[in-house]
C-alpha cells in the first residue's frame, strides 16, 4: 500500500497507519495460523465483515463475533462467552484473534487473546480515532468490575496494528472529538506541534480524511510508541501517557462509562492544569492553553457533577494509587510532565471548585 505510514513500538511491533490498511491483515499474522477469532462491536459488522473477507482468502478458517458496544464489552461474561467460542472451534496457542473496533473492544480482545492458553497472537483494528490513537497501541489489555475500570488485565502486545483510516469517515462528529482529548494530552505532555494544529485548524483536525487530522493522528501515534516502547510494563516513564486520566477515570466511573472517554480525559487534564497552578508548576498562561485547546473541539472544560468526596473515594482505588499516597501526573510546563505525589487535599478541593 503506497499512501502507508509504519510506527514501529521498539522492536515488539508496527502500527500501519492509512486509508485502506485493515484489508491487510491477513499479511500481518504469524506463519502457521489456522483459526481467527474476529471480535468486533455489534453496530461494526459492515467493518468487520471486509476483514473477514480478506481473512478467507487467504485461506484462514475464520469465526465472527459480536460483543456489546463501548464499556458493555469489558466484562467477564462476554470474555468467557469469547472463550468459549474459541474452545468450542479447538483453538490453539497457534492461533489468532483479530479486535475490530473502538478502545473498549481492542480492550477486550486483547485481554481474551491474553489469557487464552496463557498467550495467543492478536492484531487490533481500531475503528475510532481514540481506538487509533490510545487504547490500540501499548499492548495493556482489560476489561472492568464493579469496583472500577480496567481493574483486570494483562500487558499482551499485539503482532501489529492497523489504523485503517476509511474508518473514520464512519464515526460520530462527537466520538471524533472525543478521540481528539488523547491527542490534545500528547501535545502537552510530549509534541507541541499537535496543540499548534488545533489551534490553527481546529476544524479541518475534525474533518475525516483531511491531512490536518491524519497528520494529528500520526503524531500522537509516534509519542505513544516512543513512550511504550522505552517502558514496555508501565514502571515509570508510561505513566505520563495518564495525564487527565486520574481524575478522568473517577469522573468516568461517577457517570457510569455514559460519559465519553475522552470528554472525562478532558476535564481531568483541566483539573490537573488547575492543580499545577495551584502548586506552583505551570503559570496562567498555559493552564487557560488547556481549556482553550479544548474548546476549540467542543469538549467539556468543567465539571460539577459530582460530590468531591464520591471523586476521591474512587481516586484512592485508582490503580495508579500506591498505597494510600494519591499521584498525579502534572505538568512542569509544556512538554515535561512530573509526577506529583500526596498533593494537599484543600489543593485538590480548590482545583476541582476551579473546574465546576
Amino acid at each position: 500500500m503506497s499512501d502507508m505510514t509504519t510506527v514501529p513500538v521498539g522492536q515488539e511491533y508496527d502500527v500501519l497507519v492509512g486509508p485502506g490498511v485493515s484489508s491487510g491483515v491477513a499479511r500481518v499474522l504469524p506463519v502457521g495460523v489456522g483459526r481467527v477469532l474476529v471480535v468486533h462491536g455489534e453496530p461494526l459488522g459492515h467493518l468487520a465483515e471486509p476483514v473477514a473477507t480478506s481473512l478467507r482468502a487467504a485461506g484462514l478458517d475464520v469465526h465472527l463475533a459480536a460483543v456489546p458496544d463501548a464499556e458493555a464489552a469489558k466484562t467477564v461474561t462476554v470474555a468467557a462467552d469469547l472463550w468459549a467460542r474459541m474452545g468450542q472451534a479447538g483453538f490453539t496457542r497457534g492461533d489468532a484473534v483479530v479486535a475490530v473496533g473502538g478502545g473498549s473492544v481492542t480492550d477486550l480482545g486483547g485481554w481474551v487473546a491474553a489469557a487464552w492458553l496463557r498467550g495467543v497472537t492478536v492484531v487490533h483494528v481500531p475503528t475510532t480515532v481514540l481506538g487509533m490513537v490510545d487504547a490500540a497501541v501499548g499492548g495493556k489489555t482489560g476489561i472492568n468490575t464493579a469496583e472500577g475500570k480496567n481493574l483486570v488485565g494483562a500487558f499482551h502486545p499485539p503482532a501489529a496494528v492497523l489504523c485503517d483510516l476509511d474508518h473514520v469517515s464512519s464515526l460520530p462528529p462527537a466520538d471524533l472529538a472525543a478521540g481528539l482529548a488523547e491527542a490534545v494530552k500528547c501535545g502537552f505532555i510530549a509534541d507541541p506541534r499537535i496543540l499548534e494544529i488545533v489551534e490553527s485548524d481546529a476544524a479541518g483536525v475534525q474533518e475525516p480524511g483531511s491531512p490536518a487530522l491524519r497528520e494529528v493522528i500520526e503524531r500522537t501515534i509516534a509519542v505513544k510508541a516512543e513512550v511504550v516502547a522505552a517502558d514496555l510494563r508501565e514502571s515509570n516513564l508510561r505513566e505520563i501517557l495518564n495525564y487527565g486520566h486520574t481524575l478522568g477515570h473517577a469522573v468516568e466511573h461517577h457517570e457510569r462509562y455514559r460519559m465519553r472517554h475522552g470528554e472525562a480525559v478532558a476535564v481531568g487534564m483541566v483539573f490537573a492544569a488547575e492543580l499545577a497552578h495551584r502548586t506552583g508548576h505551570i503559570d496562567k498562561a498555559l493552564l487557560q492553553r488547556h481549556r482553550y485547546v479544548l474548546g476549540l473541539l467542543g469538549l467539556p472544560t468543567t465539571y460539577a457533577r459530582a460530590d468531591f468526596d464520591d471523586l476521591l473515594a474512587a481516586l484512592r482505588r485508582d490503580k495508579k494509587t500506591r498505597g494510600d499516597t494519591l499521584r498525579f501526573v502534572v505538568l512542569d510546563g509544556l512538554t515535561r510532565p512530573t509526577r506529583l505525589e500526596g498533593p494537599d487535599e484543600v489543593l485538590l478541593r480548590e482545583a476541582y471548585a476551579a473546574l465546576a
